[in-house]
């Protein structure tokens, strides 16, 4: 058996012409930091469970209900309720002695992000 070698095919253009095509336009670094940022404060799985929670209730959750749900605390609950608050996710109403939490738009839209991460990887 005889073996033969294949010719390469020419590249398209030297690497050392490379010319920048101008299609490729990156988020600018304040919206980058900006993201960057909320999904670092989503990066923490309780407070990824506590926005999911608050997103799937029909209406605004009071902080005690939220304790048993994800097995915390309630100063630790209160403590990654008040990262999301700080953040622009949920909001927080005084009724009382009890704060009832809800997601903002923000926290909607974040949310409907990582549903659709979630059945993104379900499918692989």
């Amino acid at each position: 058996m005889t073996i033969r070698s294949l010719p390469l095919a020419p590249a398209a253009r030297p690497v050392d012409e490379c010319v920048p095509s101008g299609r490729i336009v990156p988020l600018d670094e304040a919206s980058a930091a900006t993201l960057a940022h909320l999904f670092g404060v989503l990066a923490d799985g309780v407070r990824l469970r506590l926005l999911s929670g608050l997103c799937e209730a029909e209406e605004p959750v009071c902080a005690c209900d939220l304790v048993l749900p994800v097995d915390r605390s309630q100063p630790t609950v209160s403590h990654h309720l008040k990262v999301l608050s700080d953040a622009g996710l949920v909001r927080g109403d005084r009724e009382g002695r009890w704060i009832h939490y809800r997601p903002t738009d923000l926290g909607y839209r974040l949310y409907d992000v990582v549903r659709a991460a979630e059945s993104g990887w379900t499918r692989l």
